[in-house]
Order: C-alpha cells, then sequence, then structure tokens
C-alpha cells in the first residue's frame, strides 16, 4: 500500500510503497475512506519524539476488509467504520474501570511503529474499539467523530450547569468542536477567543454565541461586555505555555478551567492565583467508547451539525503539502485526506 511517512523533526512527509497492514487476532483491517490531519500530529513532528518511518494518523474512517482470529464474524467485509485509535493493555487499572484512553501503557494508533496510522490506504483497529457508521454518517463525518469525541470529552469533564457562560480559548477543530457540544450541552454563552477571522467566522457557524479576536480587546474585558461577568467555565484548546495560567486568570470565582490543548514541554502556573479563587483545574485526555457513540448517535439524529468544520479533502499525494502548509494556515480547520482516491 501507499502510505505517508514521517522521517524526523523538520523534514516534510514523504510517499512510500510499504506493507499492508496484517491484522493481530484482535483487529481489523480498514481501508481509509477518509483522514483527519490534526494539530497534535503537527506538534509531534517538530520534535524527535516520534521514530522515523511512522505512518501518522489516528483520525479515521472506512470499510472492514479483513479481520485477525478473534474478530472474524463481527463486522461484515464492506462495513463502515471507524475506530477509536487506541492500543490499550486491557489489563492496567485504567483499562479495568473502562479508560483505555488512560491506559498506563497504551499507544496511539499513528505514534509507534507497531500501531501505525491512517495516512495510509489501510489501517489495523482493535475491533472492540471499532464502531459503525450509521445511515446520515457519511466518510467526511465519520472521518471527524474523533476530534469531535475529544471536544465531547473535554465538555463533559466539566460537568456544565444550564445556561452556563463559557470561553473558548482556541478556534482549531478541537475549540470548533468544543464551541458545537457546549452549545449543545446547554451553555448560554458561547464565547471564541481566537485571532484568525476564518475561525471565529466558522465559530459562530458551529454554535459559538459569540466571538473574541484578543488581539484587538483583552479577552476579559471582551467577555465581560458580552455577557455581563466573568465565565464560569474556561476551556483551554491551544496547548501553548501560559494558556493554563491565563485560563486561571480569566475565570470566576470557583470557576472551571478543562485543559484540553496538548502542550509537550513545561508550563508554570502561580499557584495563588488558582488557589485564591479556589479554581478547579481539570484536564481531558482523549475519549472513551461512550464518547465516540454519543458522537455518532448526535451526527446521525441531526442533533449536531459538524459539516462546517471539513474545510478541504486532499488526495494522499497531496498530503506532505497540505500538512506543512497548516503550520500557518488560519483559514483551515479540518483538512481530510482520501488515501484511496486518485
Amino acid at each position: 500500500m501507499k502510505a505517508a511517512l514521517f522521517y524526523g523533526a523538520g523534514r516534510k512527509l514523504g510517499i512510500e510503497s510499504v506493507p499492508d497492514p496484517v491484522p493481530q487476532a484482535d483487529q481489523v483491517i480498514i481501508e481509509v475512506a477518509r483522514a483527519g490531519i490534526c494539530g497534535s500530529d503537527l506538534h509531534i513532528t517538530q520534535t524527535d519524539y516520534m521514530p522515523a518511518g511512522l505512518i501518522l494518523g489516528h483520525e479515521f474512517a472506512g470499510t472492514v476488509v479483513d479481520a485477525g482470529a478473534a474478530a472474524k464474524g463481527i463486522f461484515k467485509t464492506g462495513s463502515r467504520v471507524t475506530a477509536l485509535p487506541l492500543n490499550p493493555c486491557n489489563s492496567c487499572e485504567a483499562c479495568g474501570h473502562g479508560w483505555p484512553n488512560l491506559c498506563a501503557t497504551g499507544h496511539f494508533t499513528g505514534t509507534a511503529l507497531f500501531a501505525q496510522g491512517a495516512y495510509a490506504q489501510y489501517v489495523a483497529a482493535r475491533v472492540g474499539l471499532t464502531q459503525p457508521l450509521p445511515d446520515g454518517v457519511d466518510f467526511d463525518l465519520g472521518g471527524m467523530v474523533e476530534p469531535l469525541a475529544v471536544a465531547h470529552h473535554i465538555v463533559a469533564q466539566a460537568e456544565l450547569r444550564k445556561n452556563a457562560a463559557v470561553l473558548i480559548i482556541g478556534g482549531g477543530p478541537i475549540g470548533q468542536g468544543t464551541a458545537l457540544f457546549a452549545r449543545h450541552a446547554g451553555a448560554r454563552h458561547v464565547v471564541l477567543s481566537e485571532p484568525s477571522p476564518e475561525r471565529r467566522a466558522k465559530a459562530l457557524e458551529l454554535g459559538a454565541t459569540a466571538v473574541i479576536d484578543p488581539r484587538a480587546e483583552a479577552p476579559d474585558a471582551a467577555f465581560e461586555r458580552l455577557t455581563g461577568g466573568a465565565p464560569d467555565v474556561v476551556f483551554e484548546c491551544v496547548g501553548l505555555p501560559g494558556m493554563l495560567e491565563e485560563s486561571v486568570r480569566l475565570v470566576r470565582v470557583r470557576g472551571v478551567v478543562v485543559i484540553g490543548g496538548v502542550l509537550l514541554e513545561q508550563d508554570r502556573l502561580n499557584p495563588i492565583m488558582a488557589l485564591s479563587k479556589e479554581v478547579t483545574i481539570r484536564y481531558s485526555q482523549a475519549y472513551t467508547a461512550s464518547d465516540f457513540e454519543t458522537v455518532i448517535d448526535a451526527i446521525a439524529k441531526g442533533k449536531v451539525v459538524p459539516a462546517p468544520m471539513h474545510t478541504s479533502t486532499v488526495t494522499l499525494e497531496e498530503t506532505p503539502d497540505a500538512f506543512e502548509n497548516l503550520r500557518n494556515a488560519p483559514s483551515e480547520c479540518k483538512v481530510l485526506i482520501a488515501p484511496n482516491s486518485a
């Protein structure tokens, strides 16, 4: 099969022919119809954490074409599916609680050579983490279930009360999805702070009640002007140094901060700032199977409409250029790869 390979930090992805994946006993092989380019992929390719030869890609949807011995008969050949891109041990405390996203030794698909990702024509997935796509969820939407499940999990971590006032920092795909599900959860004010005018406009399409340009107006002053007070909840969806402390500064007394941004370096927080307001800080790591199920059902029933997040689709051969362009392309939101299209 053809795949986009990572060669090292600072180097462009390359297209090569590699062996097709062979299913382990508990795996299915999925012919990839759509794979999403994620901001975390952009981040990790700027570091030396990932090995050369890695196939990135943990957001995907497609059709089942093969299955391992223990997975046969669970999905018919040709079944339309997506999957949690997790490879848990199934024996640690987290796995025992049904939290494969918190497995102590697990790896995400697309982050290890033994768990290659979906920037390719085929990808392997654990059959127990594979979920069917019903009518009403096409492959474009199916390819966005994973980041939408991330956003759904972030919102769930806040335990939002009805009519809450929330501030979302960051208008990338996760911030956009957070706006979608915060509104769906009953928040009265969903305000998104984002420098890009294109992304601010996109947020309004997806459920934000107002947007802030942090370069033009201080977010705290803008939020108070728009809502009459400070946010009950701040969702940090950027993953840059300083955002944790900024979130704590912005949230109201006894407010909640949920960290959804991925930061791969040390950060700082002045504890007295959080202590003096008795701020609750929670982190959100990926999702559970129930997040996937809820997102798929909500899309299929038209309870949420995430289609505006999808801004373009590229072929596998176009992926290296598209990947690099996304590093400085604020007009784009979710770019999908169609690995098996010409």
